[in-house]
């Protein structure tokens, strides 16, 4: 008898956004296999502002976070949500 498998990985990080302020986008692979080959992969993304709870993210994704979401990048993106009127 076959054997499924899914298995969920973050594959891909990128950092994007100007000079004021960055966001990372997170692309998750969802990854099913039949006896070990993969026979299906789909993805989801997500993006990470520098307003975001960053505490359920993965410890990579934390860590880039505390790297380029600095105060001065916070500062930035509310004034940049203020600007839009979307707070």
């Amino acid at each position: 008898m076959a054997t499924l498998t899914e298995e969920t990985v973050q594959d891909k990080i990128e950092i994007v956004g100007g000079a004021a302020f960055k966001n990372i986008q997170v692309r998750t692979a969802t990854v099913i296999k039949k006896d070990g080959v993969e026979i299906s992969r789909g993805y989801h993304r997500h993006v990470v502002t520098p307003a975001d709870d960053i505490s359920g993210e993965s410890a990579e994704v934390q860590a880039l976070c505390a790297a380029v979401h600095t105060d001065e990048a916070k500062a930035a993106y509310a004034e940049f949500l203020e600007a839009q009127e979307i707070t």
